[in-house]
């Protein structure tokens, strides 16, 4: 018999298109004040390993050796069942949104239900796009100063992983009867997404041109803003596939 799967017991930190290995290396600095050391990063401008970050880290270099590298978003949270986006602006997507503190205390309670939880923090310019934020499950907005809301890489990473800390300090938290199901992870989302975008273009939903592209985002955060489980998954693919169908059948008769 195969050994159980060890599940996660903290957050993953994802760094989604870096800029600066010095901002990566500081990252894993403040990850590994606070005890965190899941660190996923997607495609860093510099290319990695990058020497530059080895040097900011410091005592906690094990983090970068240890990073996931992904070349896009959706590898580098395909194992994740909620993920929360920081940003510092407000973003023309339905989203729930939390402050820091709030969000790491959700996230030490679905870890300790079995979740796999990760945090994404945008490159360093400009932040993460409205792409990347709409395969979030909620939006992490930190409370800075309107006329200079920026903040380092690092600063957001040490914030988050403060507030996860604190959060962590003591738990108390609301279960979810699963029913013999388990959570939907992003991979499964994913999926469940392309299926749906695929008939849909199929079907001429996406019109007209000029409005298509924000149709699809919009799409795509409905879906993962929704709390699905497996079998609601399943079965969302099912309903799908039986529409398919039934439309096929009906136009045979026709």
């Amino acid at each position: 018999m195969s050994d159980p799967i060890e599940l996660p017991t903290t957050p993953a930190f994802v760094l989604v298109r870096p800029q600066m290995g010095e901002n990566i290396g500081a990252a894993a600095r403040a990850m590994w004040n606070f005890g965190l050391d899941r660190m996923r990063i997607v495609a860093p401008r510099d290319g990695w390993p990058n020497q530059n970050a080895v040097a900011m880290a410091s005592g906690a270099g094990r983090l970068l050796d240890e990073a996931r590298l992904t070349d896009d978003l959706a590898g580098a949270i395909n194992d994740c069942t909620f993920v929360y986006a920081t940003t510092a602006r407000s973003r023309d997507l339905t989203k729930p949104v939390v402050s820091p503190e709030e969000a790491m205390r959700q996230a030490a309670a679905k870890i300790a239900d079995g979740q796999r939880v990760a945090v994404l923090f945008g490159p360093e310019r400009a932040g993460l796009e409205n792409e990347d934020i709409a395969r979030a499950n909620a939006i992490i907005s930190v409370p800075v100063n309107p006329t200079f809301p920026s903040l380092n890489l690092a600063q957001c990473v040490l914030l988050v992983a403060y507030e996860w800390m604190r959060a962590t300090a003591e738990i108390t938290h609301e279960t979810v009867e699963m029913a013999g199901t388990v959570w939907a992870d992003a991979v499964e989302i994913e999926h469940l997404a392309n299926h749906y975008q695929d008939r849909m273009e199929e079907a001429g939903f996406f019109f007209p041109d000029h409005k298509a592209q924000s149709m699809r985002t919009n799409l795509r955060n409905m879906w993962s803003r929704m709390p699905l489980t497996r079998a609601d998954v399943q079965m969302l693919h099912g309903m799908l596939r039986q529409l398919m169908r039934w439309k096929t059948r009906d136009d045979e008769t026709r």
